[in-house]
């Protein structure tokens, strides 16, 4: 799988991620914060499918 999100992007949905799974497991929140696993998931592999399907890079590209 290659690698389409930038640093700060992986960041953001990582914080984003752990909010999310953190109100579903300690303040009582909503069964759909449990959707803070896939924030997650897509920063730790560094690959988002919707990206993909857009044709969005977040990346930096290596300047020879």
């Amino acid at each position: 799988m290659t690698k389409n999100m930038g640093m700060m992007d992986r960041l953001v949905r990582a914080v984003v991620g752990i909010g999310l799974v953190y109100w579903a497991l300690k303040g009582g929140g909503p069964t759909w914060a449990w959707i803070g696993v896939v924030p997650l998931l897509t920063a730790a592999i560094g690959s988002c499918p919707a990206y993909t399907i857009f044709g969005i890079n977040t990346c930096p590209v290596a300047k020879n």
